[in-house]
């Protein structure tokens, strides 16, 4: 698919979309709770669908109606000997040692970037775990065999601090207790509290945490019956690409965000403060106002899917901005370094990758041209943002169906809020 973006003015109100993190913890922990749950404006990008059909697979039963899923489970008995986690990284990761907690023999597989990414980490840690474990060389498919027996283990979490999600839901649903996992280099923390966080709205037991990223396992345990209902909350991470939309092109409200995240995404605001970004939140509504911004720095390691939205921002941002955390971009759905630094320069944007840090020049005039997604929607979005501002030309994005990965309503949105947009299937 091709989309082409026009410069536009925006104007008016949208709704986040809803925050796949939360929506994939919500569907892990509903499979694990022993009765039944309902989860209140459920997310459907595709990494949401993938997660949905994992819990299927891993026996949870799925009804839809409205804007409601009600899920019943009794745990985790698998159905079938494959689970497929689509191309979502949080999936593969959470998933596979949740899956673990069964006594049968599962291949877990994905497909698009998840193929090279590495996942060595459940070679070294399953067999500490009592689970038998073959691997392509540290990459898919994984073919698992539990279950899971809880034992104090050190992880490394330099790389993700998604596999440490994964293993805080199993340990809780295995029954640990006096078991601690300690983590080297935990990094994207925010991530972690946003997995307590629902593990404690599902009446889990929630691990005790020491300031030296330990978490332990006491010997009591919080279970709640019968039915859970949990709210799917808005996506600071897909609503950051409104945001900066807003604060290049026009005044825009955003409703459906929670003031008070823990989602480590909400720095987005952060990063426009230092921006001279002007912005407000009025009765629950994020209000952003178009703004003649300045070139910020902005650390972003524990929060890189900011990169591309924030790459966006400095291109029209008057000097050079500062943007720490490069070393996070490897393993996504492209190498988004070198993808940004490429892509942007195609609109007459100068990118510099020096060790860990991004230099973005902006403030020079932006260009519309034909640029690629990479499969990555980030990117996708990234630069139609962009391209809202363009000068002259119109940016035309290849591949641009991969923003379905996690906000499928992307442009039908900024088109609702003035961009003119066309969609070529």
């Amino acid at each position: 698919m091709i989309v082409k973006v026009y410069s536009s003015n925006l104007e008016g109100e949208i709704l986040s979309p809803r925050s796949k993190s939360s929506m994939q913890r919500a569907c892990a922990a509903a499979l694990l709770h022993r009765g039944v749950t309902e989860i209140i404006h459920p997310g459907k990008s595709n990494d949401d669908l993938a997660a949905r059909d994992v819990i299927t697979r891993l026996g949870a039963r799925i009804t839809e109606s409205d804007s409601m899923l009600t899920i019943e489970s009794d745990g985790v008995h698998p159905l079938s000997p494959q689970v497929h986690c689509g191309e979502s990284g949080l999936g593969i990761r959470m998933f596979t040692p949740i899956a673990s907690l069964s006594d049968q023999p599962i291949e877990v597989t994905g497909t698009g970037s998840l193929v090279t990414r590495p996942m060595d980490f459940f070679d070294e840690i399953f067999p500490k775990l009592g689970i038998k474990i073959a691997s392509n060389g540290g990459r898919l498919p994984l073919k698992i065999h539990g279950p899971l027996r809880p034992a104090d283990i050190t992880v490394d979490g330099s790389l993700s601090s998604q596999f440490l999600t994964g293993l805080l839901m199993a340990f809780s649903a295995a029954g640990a207790a006096d078991v601690t996992i300690s983590v080297r280099g935990l990094k994207s923390r925010p991530y972690i509290d946003l997995t307590l966080a629902v593990m404690q709205s599902f009446g889990m037991n929630v691990p005790e945490v020491t300031g030296d990223d330990r978490f332990i396992f006491r010997s009591s345990a919080r279970q709640i019956g019968g039915t859970v209902r949990y709210a799917v909350e808005g996506d600071w991470s897909g609503a950051a690409f409104l945001i900066v939309a807003g604060a290049l092109a026009g005044d825009i409200s955003i409703t459906g965000l929670q003031e008070n995240s823990v989602q480590g995404d909400r720095a987005v605001l952060n990063a426009l403060a230092s921006a001279d970004g002007r912005f407000a939140f009025v009765d629950g509504v994020l209000e952003v106002k178009r703004s003649d911004l300045s070139a910020f720095e902005f650390d972003a390691t524990e929060c890189p899917d900011l990169f591309p939205p924030l790459a966006a921002m400095a291109a029209l941002a008057k000097g050079v901005s500062t943007i720490k955390g490069v070393s996070r971009l490897s393993h996504k759905e492209s190498d988004r370094g070198l993808t940004l630094q490429e892509e942007f320069a195609k609109m007459g944007v100068t990118i510099r990758l020096e060790g860990d840090l991004m230099y973005i020049e902006g403030g020079g005039p932006l260009y519309g041209a034909r640029v690629h997604s990479r499969h990555d929607h980030r990117i996708a979005m990234a630069l139609a943002v962009a391209g809202l501002r363009a000068e002259s030309g119109v940016t035309e994005i290849e591949d641009a169906e991969a923003i379905r990965k996690s906000y499928p309503d992307f442009f039908e949105d900024i088109r609702s809020l003035g961009a003119k947009v066309d969609i070529l299937r």
